[in-house]
């Protein structure tokens, strides 16, 4: 029967190998953890650098721990070779070598020295004193403890290192190409916003990176990567809002770049589309000279001049595209398209109205031919009443300058003769209606002249 100690009854031979195997089984594993964390890459980097932050005063600690962890260590391998070597001396072991033997393995046989672990977190130290002691299960669950602390503070400076670096660099290397770009166009700081940004996300990148590198643990949001995979991840909003903001600017840089791409292109086609409004506006000065002297008492619209302001602004847009000035050409330039087309538009509507006169005049005479051409078809072309109401109007219409309303006035003489000539004789009610269809209709030309004339005095 066992005999009974200040832990308990004492173990059998059994129960002491067991405790044996499962305890070396643990020192092994302890052995591989502590070994693994010795060369793990991110305390290699962590001892390394140059830390500030959270991250200078947590590695501080996990240094102290990880120290720590090796002395417990070298402890615990001590009393589990000495359990060991008791437990080797025979095949089967006296009362008060179980008795010793349960000492060590279940009771406080392990004595540590104190002062060690001061300079520990308060969460994790012992109270201060020159020694203490405790089982090999205390032991184990306290280095678990520091180990797990430590390890926290190792791996999760290594995974922000492995994640936002590599990215910034990227991103900066990127950048890199579009500030070259932006340079080529034009896009400077203080002469463009775009520019302004590029430097703005230039030391945004440049500060990023010299925080990641100095203090990992800041970018760190949730779990400990070592307590809870996956429920952890580096904190990455600054660098996504430099990515989405450089995004922007290379956008920006692109619609720049098409501007100098067709630049030369659409200058052409304003410079084409004024010079088409130039044209027409001659045209319409020349037929204003045209209907003032062939038409009488005719209200003709002054024609504007070139349009000086818009041939200063191609000229500016032409000396930006000389300059590279891409960035301000390309507002211009849309603005120039648009009123160029205005400006075309304008100079067709001026001389659609100094030419009315001479279109209602051609307009008269054509009338007034297939009238007569009505007339020879029904075999009246000798007859002296029709004769001399042609001639009187003919004369009127050819003549300069021509008095338009009295050659409309016997225009439509004319064709009430012909009217009366063709009709049969039933009458002065029979022809009412035609003489007063043919009255509207035939005045048309000219009442529209003149409506027109009155609305262009009104504006």
């Amino acid at each position: 029967m066992a005999v009974a100690g200040p832990t308990g009854p004492a173990l059998s031979r059994e129960e002491v190998d067991r405790a044996l195997a499962r305890l070396g089984a643990e020192h092994e594993a302890v052995e591989s953890s502590l070994l693994a964390l010795q060369d793990h890459a991110g305390r290699r980097l962590l001892e390394g650098a140059e830390l500030t932050g959270a991250t200078k005063s947590r590695w501080a600690v996990a240094e102290q721990l990880i120290t720590q962890l090796w002395t417990h260590f070298d402890v615990y391998t001590d009393v589990l070779t000495a359990a060991r070597e008791l437990r080797a001396r025979r095949r089967w072991p006296t009362q008060g070598e179980l008795a010793e033997l349960t000492d060590l393995l279940r009771g406080s046989g392990v004595t540590l020295p104190g002062g060690g672990t001061l300079a520990l977190s308060p969460a994790l130290a012992p109270a201060a004193r020159l020694s203490e002691r405790l089982s090999l299960t205390e032991l184990v669950e306290r280095m678990n403890g520091w180990y797990a602390e430590a390890l926290d503070v190792v791996v999760t400076a290594d995974a922000v290192w492995s994640a936002l670096p590599a990215r910034i660099d990227l991103l900066a290397a990127e950048l890199q190409r579009t500030r070259s770009l932006a340079h080529s166009v034009g896009v400077r700081p203080g002469e463009h916003p775009s520019g302004d940004d590029l430097e703005q996300i230039t030391h945004e990148l440049t500060s990023l990176r010299a925080e990641v590198i100095s203090d990992p643990l800041a970018f760190w949001c949730g779990a400990s990567p070592s307590s809870a995979p996956g429920g952890g991840r580096p904190d990455t909003a600054r660098y996504d809002r430099a990515a989405r903001a450089l995004e922007e600017v290379r956008r920006e840089i692109e619609a720049v770049l098409d501007v100098r791409q067709d630049a030369e292109q659409r200058l052409m086609r304003v410079r084409d589309v004024l010079s088409r409004a130039d044209r027409t506006l001659h045209e319409a000065r020349l037929a204003r000279v045209e209907v003032l002297s062939k038409i009488a008492g005719s209200d003709v619209p002054a024609v504007s001049g070139p349009p000086t302001a818009l041939y200063e602004q191609l000229s500016a847009a032409a000396d930006q595209r000389r300059r590279a000035q891409w960035h301000r050409l390309s507002p211009l330039l849309e603005s120039l398209e648009e009123r160029s087309e205005e400006e075309l538009l304008r100079a067709r509507e001026s001389l659609t109205a100094v030419t009315a006169p001479l279109a209602v005049r051609a307009e008269l005479r054509g009338r007034l031919d297939a009238y007569k051409a009505k007339v020879a078809r029904h075999g009246l072309a000798e007859d002296p009443f029709l004769i001399e109401r042609y001639d009187d109007a003919r004369r009127r219409l050819w003549s300069a300058p021509c008095d338009l309303m009295a050659a409309e006035e016997a225009v439509l003489r004319y064709q009430r003769a012909v009217a009366e000539t063709l009709s049969p004789p039933a009458g002065a009610a029979a022809h009412e209606p035609t003489d007063r269809r043919g009255n509207h209709e035939q005045r048309l030309p000219a009442a529209r002249l003149r409506r027109d004339v009155r609305g262009r005095r009104r504006r």
